[in-house]
């Protein structure tokens, strides 16, 4: 049970009682440029999650994020002449509630494919 006292400054301050239990929490935040490979990624660290029996909520996909760069073809002559180039970064991202310890060590030992990053966080 929590309760809620308030001082004169207004500030608020939360006391936990006997039957709080605090609810981890482990965010994991995927992202290539490829989404075939990041699928896979996400496919293998879900198996992975799930053979330790681990609840996982996701993946659930971000928003693409595009960076579009526009060059000169020519430097002098064909001022006007441009190509564009975009990379695309696909974001997905995956929370495993209350994970174990045997989950959080097969999760670390996973080998993923290159060209795929992965931010963990612990919430």
């Amino acid at each position: 049970m929590t309760t809620k006292t308030t001082s004169p400054k207004g500030v608020t301050k939360s006391k936990k009682g006997k039957g709080d239990e605090t609810a981890s929490c482990l965010r994991i935040r995927v992202r290539a440029y490829e989404n075939k490979i990041l699928d896979n990624s996400v496919k293998q660290i879900i198996d992975t999650a799930l053979r330790y029996d681990a609840k996982i909520v996701g993946p659930i996909p971000l928003p693409t994020e595009i960076k579009k760069y526009t060059v000169n073809r020519a430097s002098f002559v064909f001022k006007n002449a441009r190509e564009q180039f975009e990379i695309r970064i696909h974001k997905r991202v995956i929370d495993i509630l209350n994970p174990n310890p045997k989950t959080i060590e097969a999760l670390t030992n996973l080998s993923l494919p290159s060209g795929v990053d992965i931010d963990v966080k612990m919430m």
